[in-house]
């Protein structure tokens, strides 16, 4: 596994190190038996090792765990046969799937131990799906386990050697976990012997086919196997973690040189990303299975996130928010509670770059709608213009961010009662200046104003409104308009007027002699007329109250809802 300081392991003991193999005896065999045996080894053991191996087998408390790593149930010849062999051909001895669940682990854990002893041994070689097959039949024969079973086959023996039967599981029980836990060690052992890359994708295949993608609870022995690779490669997703978080940092601060200083920054980010990913597989999808977080995975897929919350709050990116949010789906989609924040980014992105492009092609009709160029005269010709760029009139050249005031108008003129045309004006005005034309094309006329009206008096009337929400009045010729009404003035014969105020619900408006009037629904002397070709903004004011009539509002700002 990939570099890592070791913890300390406990002695690992292997069927040739059973005290059953030590002294050459069986199952079967008396206790008188044994020590005969433990006294002809001395001769070529360590005598220490001799009397402790005979001590192990003749005291029956002692003598349970040296039968459950043996091959209780199996004939002595048959068992001094597998022995033999084991070392000659260990994968496919322990593959003998006719005998007793137990003899199979053990004898799989002999093999492994046995790979250990061989450098470049059969199991370090064996492909990633082969490796991982093996791993998990180890496993499932593990958990598989009958403890009664187990009791049974000991018991059989016992009963010719004249040991005491073992009446209840609970030692069994007791002996089987420590020896797990050995065997747990064996496969950690056959892990760190392999080349890194297929170590990495031995435990994914294994996890994948375990908990079918995550989905479903793995074998407890390979959630274990597991957690102990969590912790062998730990160092290495941190040191990986502190490149990523670098990464993020220099994207962040990059950011505002634009999306190309920006795009090897995330190509940076994906390709350390997806080594640490593929390294953390394994974890997740165990940890998947069972409903649990995994820290680092959290941290980094969220810092990741986070660069690309920044790009676009802060800079206004689209493009690279998506990439970021795509990459993180594809690496993270077995940490849970990422996946569902990445789905919610992804339909809010989607959601986002869809009214981006509407917005973009509603600029462009926009745009189109408010361009119009045409010359007017017949030999001094005019240019009168709109577009983007601003508006070209009379000579005289607005930016429409500039403009603060229109007005148009037409006036059909006759001599002695007999109509001789009609002559329409525009005009615009900023803060400073203002700017008129006069010409006799309706159809020229009507396409300007049209214009006019899309490019310009949508935001002033949005401005307008605005401005009486804040609490201002607008003055509109003599009229003062407030959010709730509008003074007018009483026109007395003699005398001077008088100002009414008059709210939104008790006033009517009329058209009349080339003018917009306002006036009070239960007086006919309070009103105020706003001839249109001499009122700023009139057309504006009048287009609000119409809408504010239709709308029913108590306040003109209500529009703005």
């Amino acid at each position: 596994m990939p570099d890592v300081a070791e913890p300390a392991k406990a002695p690992l003991l292997t069927l040739h190190e059973n005290p059953f193999c030590l002294l050459g005896a069986t199952t079967r065999d008396n206790a008188q038996r044994v020590i005969e045996l433990a006294d002809e080894k001395a001769l070529s053991l360590d005598d220490e090792v001799c009397r402790k191996a005979r001590s192990d087998l003749t005291t029956p408390r002692l003598r349970v765990a040296a039968e459950v790593a043996w091959l209780p149930g199996i004939a002595p010849g048959k068992a001094e046969q597998l022995v033999s062999t084991i070392r000659e051909n260990p994968l496919e001895v322990a593959n003998d799937a006719g005998l007793p669940t137990l003899v199979r682990v053990n004898l799989m854990a002999a093999a492994l131990q046995c790979e250990e002893d061989r450098p470049g041994g059969d199991f370090a070689l064996l492909p990633a799906g082969e490796a991982a097959g093996f791993i998990l039949k180890f496993a499932h024969l593990i958990e598989a386990m009958d403890l009664e079973a187990v009791r049974r086959d000991i018991n059989e023996d016992r009963v010719v050697s004249g040991f005491p039967e073992i009446r209840g599981i609970d030692q069994i029980e007791s002996e089987l976990a420590s020896l797990r836990r050995r065997y747990r060690g064996f496969v950690i052992n056959a892990l760190d012997r392999m080349p890194a890359d297929r170590l990495v994708e031995t435990m994914r295949e294994a996890v994948l086919i375990d908990t079918d993608d995550g989905e479903k609870h793995a074998t407890s022995f390979v959630d274990e196997l597991v957690d102990a690779y969590e912790e062998r490669v730990r160092a290495f997703l941190t040191d990986e973690m502190d490149k990523i978080e670098k990464l993020i940092e220099l994207g962040k601060s990059t950011a505002r040189q634009g999306s190309t200083a920006i795009a090897p920054v995330i190509s940076g980010i994906e390709e350390v990303a997806a080594k640490w990913v593929k390294v953390a597989a394994p974890v997740h999808m165990s940890l998947k299975a069972r409903g649990l977080d995994h820290d680092l995975s959290q941290r980094i897929a969220y810092g990741i996130r986070s660069l690309g919350f920044a790009l676009f709050k802060d800079h206004g990116m689209l493009d690279e928010p998506q990439r970021i949010t795509a990459l993180l789906q594809r690496l993270f989609a077995y940490v849970p509670d990422v996946s569902a924040t990445l789905d919610e980014d992804a339909t809010q992105i989607k959601g986002l770059v869809a009214a981006k492009a509407k917005a973009e092609a509603d600029r462009e009709e926009w745009i189109k709608s408010i361009t119009y160029s045409t010359d007017i005269g017949l030999v001094l010709k005019k240019r009168m213009a709109i577009s983007l760029d601003g508006i070209e009139i009379s000579g005289s050249k607005f930016p429409l961010d500039s403009v603060t005031r229109v007005k148009w108008g037409a006036v059909n003129r006759s001599v002695n009662g007999i109509p001789t045309g009609t002559t329409y004006t525009i005009a615009v005005g900023d803060g400073r200046y203002e700017a008129a034309q006069t010409l006799s094309n309706k159809t020229k006329f009507q396409a300007f104003t049209q214009c006019l009206w899309r490019a310009v008096c949508v935001r002033l009337m949005t401005e307008m409104v605005q401005a009486l929400r804040e609490g201002r009045e607008l003055r509109c010729g003599n009229t003062v308009v407030s959010d709730l009404g509008v003074t007018l003035r009483k026109h007395r014969f003699l005398k001077s007027s008088e100002k009414v105020f008059c709210d939104w619900f008790h006033i009517k408006t009329w058209h009349a002699q080339g003018a917009y009037w306002i006036g009070s629904q239960s007086d006919s002397k309070v009103y105020e007329t706003m001839p249109y070709l001499h009122t700023w903004n009139v057309h504006l004011l009048e287009h609000l109250i119409s809408t504010k009539f239709k709308s029913g509002d108590r306040k003109l700002s209500d529009l703005l809802k």
